[in-house]
């Protein structure tokens, strides 16, 4: 699958809504980190079919972002059936994000 963007339009549809579980991105384009995490986050969408990966702008989408309380970023957020349940702050490897969707 494919990353999608989320903005305010389409959040309750594509993260609160989803029957699987949603991996969301918080990034912004000037973080470093955050175009560091990029191609993990890519390569994640590619390979997992089970879960939604989506990636919220935080200068585009300020609402969402503060709706969640994002004060650094990248932050990885995981939802399951509408509800956040875990979450990952900065740069982090491929693996350990991959076993916080599993959870």
């Amino acid at each position: 699958m494919k990353v999608i963007e989320i903005t305010k339009e389409n959040f309750a549809e594509e993260v609160l809504k989803s029957d699987k579980p949603v991996l969301v991105d918080f990034w912004a384009a000037w973080c470093g980190p955050c175009r560091m995490l990029s191609p993990v986050i890519e390569e994640i969408a590619e390979e997992l079919d089970d879960v939604k990966v989506c990636k919220v702008n935080i200068d585009e989408q300020e609402t969402i972002a503060s709706d969640f309380n994002i004060m650094s970023i990248p932050t990885l957020i995981v939802f399951k059936k509408g509800q956040p349940v875990d979450a990952l702050v900065g740069v982090n490897p491929k693996e350990k994000i991959i076993e916080l969707v599993r959870k």
